[in-house]
């Protein structure tokens, strides 16, 4: 669902993103979507968090607190323009569609911000010329760097390489901290080299599967991982399912999607069947609970 959203705001505007798009895009049901959220801006900030999370990752793998702040700057914005490029749907989820939030969506990205501009306010005791300026200037600096990377991911035709705004952008950072000089020096530093792209972050396990995640569906497969090998009967109960012959009919699709699968005897020794998940049925379930999380 999380995946959805991304999607989902990417392609329309948070705006225009509505629960049933979101339910349609991720194959759950309605139900189940409202047992994980309350409402659709809580899926937004779930999926906001969940962006926050892997650009942190970029981030921590080049951060060095003995650099000095011009390098720790550059270093993290390079790192930033990384994962737009990388994660396109969560960086315009972000930067872009964070604006047309509700008041908690709002607050998330003020906070984040908030951050930024504190990152950037250390420049003020880099250098003499920094000395004497007012915090709010870290402010200014942080709304136009997200003001022209607003722009790029609003007009595809404009986005190009973002890697290439590097050194024009640390320029605009380091003006009114370090001077004409070394802002010039910075708009003309060699493009870095671009790292390895990861693998997307939001990949939905559930895309490729020919189902809809009904509630029941979930309560089956969070039951069997976390007791592996249960019989119809103790799967039935974990889950909150009486009726057997729903369990059954339940576990053979979920064994014919390839989510589950039977390691015990069954049927033709007379013995309890014993239900354990399959690798893509751990994605599934993993996925469950980071959420429900």
């Amino acid at each position: 669902m999380v995946a959805a959203m991304v999607d989902v705001a990417s392609e329309r505007g948070l705006a225009e993103a509505t629960v049933a798009h979101i339910v349609a895009r991720s194959g759950v049901s309605r139900r189940t979507f409202y047992e994980m959220f309350s409402d659709r801006e809580d899926c937004f900030l779930a999926a906001l968090e969940e962006a926050v999370a892997h650009v942190s990752e970029y981030l921590n793998e080049v951060y060095d607190p003995s650099a000095k702040w011009r390098e720790r700057v550059h270093a993290g914005l390079v790192a930033l323009l990384e994962f737009i490029e990388d994660e396109p749907g969560m960086g315009r989820l972000c930067v872009v569609e964070t604006l047309g939030g509700g008041p908690k969506v709002l607050e998330r990205r003020r906070k984040l911000l908030g951050g930024l501009t504190e990152v950037i306010d250390e420049g003020r005791a880099d250098a003499r010329a920094g000395a004497a300026l007012p915090p709010l200037t870290a402010e200014g600096v942080v709304g136009g760097v997200l003001s022209v990377l607003h722009a790029r991911l609003i007009d595809p035709r404009r986005r190009g390489s973002l890697l290439e705004l590097a050194g024009p952008l640390m320029g605009m950072i380091v003006l009114p901290y370090l001077g004409p000089a070394a802002a010039q020096r910075e708009s003309e530093r060699p493009a870095v080299k671009r790292r390895p792209r990861r693998a997307p972050a939001n990949k939905d396990p559930l895309r490729e599967l020919d189902m809809r995640l009904t509630y029941r569906t979930v309560r089956v497969i969070v039951a069997i991982a976390g007791a592996p090998g249960a019989s119809n009967r103790e799967v039935g109960e974990a889950a909150g399912i009486e009726d057997q012959g729903q369990i059954s009919k339940l576990l053979t699709r979920l064994e014919r999607l390839g989510l589950i699968e039977n390691t015990g005897e069954g049927q033709s020794r007379g013995a309890p069947n014993a239900w354990v998940l399959t690798g893509r049925g751990g994605e599934v379930e993993h996925a469950i609970s980071r959420q429900t999380a």
